[in-house]
């Protein structure tokens, strides 16, 4: 499946790559790959899919799909929202979390403290919610005989949430020890201070955590604006997934979510202004008390209802490098100048960053990064990638979207994310439009967006090594080529 990308991706590559998890995890795909698609088809994946997958959408605009899947009696409820960061103007940095927090809170129907999820726990749900850049999602699993009631719970959060200011004050303190816990890792600075300078103005459309102060501060009027704007049904998708018929989903859907009413369309009363382009390369350091020296070099990638086809390219584009047996590992890990890299593009529709991260030591930190850009340049030469790397790129995507449909909650996790990014159209074409990229399309990617295009390079190292390394930002731009 398309992986749902993003911050924590560049974590795992940022300082957690580990070359021979990743090397046994790649084989291990490769070969189920290799004997799926000697059996199946492309095409066949999206025919699967169209088995699986049906969707009516309501007259009040709330969009419902269904997935039937007899595996287990259970059933994952789920509601995906548009919203997300990327809704939030400076003075709202941080706060579509903290209404996901309190979405679990009082509403009409459960008035009194804790009693929505005290409701929801004795039906014996297992229940949670997330917020990203582009989504907010509201989930919860439980016995498949128990439908009409798992939908009557999800419901009353959005029909009638009372925003009650000692259950704001209770929550602004939970997500301030979130705020605590991220602080406190040297990467939360690091990814701060790079982002600033990758996004500047729209920083706030991209940082999910949001700003201490924001959130301290905040009032249930502007909960209340949130939900006036993006939590009415048009902007919003119902997923039903697990052992139900889709006729009787389908019905009790439209019963208990119909009086839900349909709102304005929030994108036409509050539009998201476009990312500026960088203006030039940027480079930033970090200084944290750490015990290895990290480097992040990031760039606007593409958007995906923009330049859709850019973003099938960029994913092979970063599997193939990414392969443990690629010459672009094997020319900088397996040579001892990196201890782990890692290549990702992160699917957004409001410009999706590439990110390429790593981890060196001070002696072939120099040397480490002029041949990391090297690399990068060096995938325009004829041969460097080969037909066999891109048919073993599709076949591993094949792989992965397959075992990410057995479980349900998984699946509708999935199908929220992609519905609310892309669009589903997006999700189902996505292994036949994989299959169908050739080296070209991976070239013409790279050049339109990675090579000699404005970009932000981050360091992050112990003080006391910076100066013995007498590192400077002007130094980081002139290893990259920048003159």
């Amino acid at each position: 499946m398309p992986e749902i990308k993003g911050r924590d991706a560049v974590a795992a590559s940022v300082g957690r790559l580990r070359k021979a998890a990743i090397r046994s995890c790649y084989l291990a795909l490769a070969l189920l790959g290799s004997v799926l698609t000697s059996v199946r088809p492309a095409k066949a994946q999206r025919a699967q899919l169209e088995q699986v997958i049906q969707r009516k959408v309501l007259p009040n605009g709330l969009e419902v799909i269904v997935i039937e899947n007899h595996g287990v009696p259970l059933v994952t409820l789920e509601v995906t929202v548009r919203n997300g960061a990327f809704t939030q103007s400076p003075e709202y940095a941080g706060l579509a979390h903290l209404y996901e927090h309190m979405f679990f809170k009082a509403n009409d129907r459960f008035a009194e403290p804790d009693e929505y999820v005290d409701r929801m726990s004795n039906l014996g749900a297992v229940f949670n919610a997330s917020t990203r850049e582009e989504q907010v999602n509201y989930y919860l699993t439980l016995s498949a005989d128990s439908l009409d009631a798992g939908l009557n719970l999800l419901v009353a959060g959005f029909l009638g949430p009372r925003f009650r200011a000692d259950e704001l004050e209770r929550e602004r303190q939970v997500v301030i020890g979130e705020y605590d816990r991220n602080e406190s890792s040297p990467f939360f600075r690091f990814e701060q201070e790079t982002g600033r300078k990758l996004w500047g103005a729209q920083w706030s459309r991209k940082n999910t955590i949001g700003e201490r102060d924001v959130i301290s501060t905040t009032t249930p009027e502007k909960m209340r604006q949130i939900q006036r704007l993006y939590y009415v049904p048009n902007n919003s998708v119902l997923i039903i997934a697990g052992d139900v018929s889709p006729t009787q989903a389908f019905a009790s859907a439209e019963r208990i979510f119909g009086p839900w009413k349909r709102g304005p369309d929030p994108f036409v009363e509050a539009p998201v202004p476009a990312v500026a382009p960088l203006a030039g390369p940027q480079a930033v350091i970090v200084e944290e008390d750490v015990n290895a020296l990290t480097v992040l070099v990031q760039w606007h990638g593409p958007s995906v209802r923009k330049d859709e086809a850019a973003t099938f390219a960029a994913d092979v584009y970063s599997d193939v490098l990414n392969n443990p047996q690629s010459r672009f590992q094997r020319r900088l890990v397996d040579s001892g100048l990196w201890q782990g890299v890692g290549v990702n593009y992160y699917t957004l529709n409001n410009v999706g960053p590439i990110s390429v991260s790593g981890q060196t030591t001070p002696d072939k930190f120099r040397d480490a990064v002029r041949a990391l850009y090297a690399e990068l340049r060096a995938t325009m030469d004829p041969g460097y990638f080969t037909a066999e790397e891109l048919a073993a790129t599709t076949a591993n995507r094949a792989v992965t979207t397959q075992l990410g449909m057995e479980r349900s909650s998984e699946f509708a996790h999935t199908i929220g994310f992609w519905w609310s990014v892309s669009g589903l159209e997006y999700y189902m074409k996505y292994v036949d439009a994989m299959a169908q990229q050739t080296i070209g399309d991976l070239q013409r990617y790279a050049r339109t967006y990675l090579l000699g295009k404005p970009h932000v390079i981050g360091i992050l190292l112990p003080a006391e090594l910076r100066r013995r390394m007498n590192l400077t930002e002007r130094e980081l731009l002139l290893l990259g080529g920048v003159r």
